[in-house]
């Protein structure tokens, strides 16, 4: 469905005609551009936005199915960017996912967005809040998304943190170490920084390209020169991000190994423990068992203090080694 439709010039809105062509035509006469913005396009609504802005056919099948990876595709007549925007479900500490596609000629922009996440109003309402930036034409909707994009994994990665602290909390406390669901939070959360990763990293190439002004660069058309020292910002905010996210996922994969070594000091612990208490049990085991055994001649059988003395022994010899293992720890 088509969610905004308008025409800019010199960086002011005027709403488009309902006929896509018409709008088209009044852009390009009045020297501005058309922002169209789609939410979860079925082919046939889709159908008539290829078809005016002869976009490529690829790039129509990588927007209407979705799930592709961030990415910038130069064509003839357009350039196709897809990003990922994240966003933190506090009530389940989840990260999820949408996708953005932007198509950018020399006067539109196709915006198609997937999932509930990543809503476009607020960047169309920033960029209309700053006619200087929108009146370089479309790669100012292309930054404002981007920017946006980014300053969320921003917020995200903050949100991881704070989540990676509380399981550092759990594990090395004091008193247990962790419980038995510790493990599978971790590895949840190590599902989470993956999931937040996808997003992120392959990103830093297309930014690269649009903030470049080299030979990297000089092959990406349809973007201002004036716009590319902002995409050079957009990319240091993300290679903040990718540090961020390459430091989480080293901590939780060193927090995973401290909690598995101290279940098994634990483990160890407890292992020693009852050993200690089994050889204490043996004793008098053994003793009972000697002197439980059917013979009529043994030493001190018939003596009239022997069971006292026998008593007075296993207990002795408890206490012995009672205090050998506690010194030695483990009991």
């Amino acid at each position: 469905m088509i969610v905004d439709c308008a025409v800019y010039r010199d960086g002011r809105r005027s709403e488009g005609p309902e006929d896509l062509s018409d709008a088209l035509e009044e852009a390009r006469a009045a020297g501005g551009f058309v922002w169209i913005g789609l939410y979860e396009p079925s082919a046939h609504e889709f159908d008539l936005v290829t078809r005016e802005f002869a976009l490529h056919p690829l790039a129509v099948e990588d927007a209407l199915k979705a799930h592709q990876r961030p990415k910038l595709e130069v064509y003839d007549d357009s350039l196709f960017m897809v990003l990922k925007p994240v966003w933190y479900e506090p009530e389940s500490d989840r990260v999820s996912a949408g996708e953005v596609m932007v198509f950018v000629g020399d006067c539109f922009v196709v915006t198609v967005r997937h999932g509930e996440g990543s809503p476009l109003a607020a960047v169309r309402h920033r960029l209309e809040d700053d006619p200087e930036m929108l009146a370089t034409g479309p790669t100012s909707v292309l930054y404002a998304i981007s920017d946006t994009t980014v300053d969320h994994y921003l917020d995200v990665a903050t949100e991881l943190q704070t989540d990676l602290e509380e399981l550092e909390a759990e594990v090395f406390q004091p008193e247990r170490g962790g419980t038995r669901h510790t493990a599978s939070r971790i590895y949840n959360f190590k599902r989470q920084v993956l999931e937040f990763r996808r997003a992120t990293v392959p990103l830093v190439v297309p930014l690269t390209r649009l903030g470049a002004t080299g030979p990297i660069g000089i092959g990406v058309p349809f973007v201002h020169d004036k716009a590319r020292p902002f995409f050079r910002d957009v990319n240091d905010h993300l290679a903040r991000v990718n540090e961020s996210v390459e430091g989480l996922d080293r901590l939780v994969s060193d927090i995973l190994a401290a909690h598995l070594a101290q279940m098994s000091v634990r483990q160890n612990d407890d292992m020693r423990k009852i050993s200690a208490w089994a050889a204490m049990a043996a004793v008098p085991t053994m003793i009972a068992g000697i002197y439980g055994m059917n013979f009529d001649h043994m030493p001190e059988l018939h003596w009239l203090w022997s069971y006292p003395a026998v008593i007075l022994l296993m207990a002795g010899l408890e206490v012995l080694l009672y205090q050998t293992f506690k010194r030695r720890g483990w009991l």
